[in-house]
């Protein structure tokens, strides 16, 4: 069976859906996310084909199946949620660990009954983001300059699903290396040149932004600039265990058969 799994942007906007903030329903995002990994299925008329063969998350089918906006999540939940993201790799004694020790003054106690709001949970999806290049002081430091009290949303600098929406989004625009991108990465310099553009373009980002002082606009422009590159760390060290996984699957097996 094919796991079905979305993009940290299509999740965001999953989350902005839950929310009320994006005109689309969740099951329209995810029949969207669907068809673009199965186009020649569509084109070829095998959608039916392709879609019995693809294993749908029974948080998807929860998701689908609720009317209701703003919804909680258990702590269970959330992890089947973050699973579904594109390399991601949660498990509910981290999350546990997280909520009670390592940023507990950040996520604050449930705020759905039992249950954790849609942004209590957006926040552990970027800790699970940034922890790949920054320590936990080093997050709580970061998240306290956007979230003052999580018990109090009204005085966020962001609301934190709208910045794991940016980052997100910003990091899908830099993943796709459209020609255009291609050309102003290669006139700047190539490496030297990705800090650049994503600093522009997370100014461009923030300034979408209203009723924030200079030094706001450039803490949450901050923010979205160390999530993008924390994902792209990511990344690379994700691509960087596959091949390690690879070359000690290939050497064993020709020690086998020597």
């Amino acid at each position: 069976m094919e796991t079905f799994q979305l993009t940290r942007k299509e999740m965001a906007d999953l989350l902005l859906s839950l929310k009320g903030w994006n005109s689309k329903k969740p099951l329209t995002i995810l029949q969207e996310s669907w068809g673009k990994k199965h186009k020649k299925e569509i084109e070829n008329g095998k959608s039916t084909s392709a879609l019995i063969t693809t294993a749908l998350a029974s948080i998807f089918e929860k998701i689908i199946k609720v009317e209701e906006r703003d919804i909680g999540f258990s702590l269970n939940e959330i992890v089947a949620l973050g699973n579904q993201i594109e390399n991601t790799n949660f498990s509910i004694t981290a999350l546990q660990n997280w909520v009670k020790r390592d940023i507990k003054e950040m996520v604050g106690s449930p705020q759905k009954g039992k249950k954790y709001s849609i942004e209590q949970a957006a926040l552990l999806f970027m800790v699970e983001d940034l922890k790949t290049a920054l320590d936990f002081e080093s997050i709580r430091k970061l998240l306290r300059l956007i979230v003052n009290d999580p018990s109090d949303q009204d005085d966020d600098l962001i609301n934190p699903v709208l910045l794991y929406a940016s980052y997100s989004s910003l990091f899908e625009e830099l993943n796709q290396f459209d020609s255009n991108l291609d050309r102003e990465l290669l006139s700047e310099g190539k490496l030297q040149a990705i800090e650049a553009v994503i600093k522009r373009k997370a100014d461009q980002l923030v300034e979408t932004f209203q009723g924030l002082n200079a030094d706001q606009r450039e803490a949450i422009r901050n923010a979205i600039v160390i999530s993008v590159l924390s994902v792209h760390t990511a990344y690379f060290q994700m691509m960087a265990k596959r091949y390690l996984s690879a070359t000690l699957f290939l050497q064993n097996l020709t020690a086998a058969s020597e």
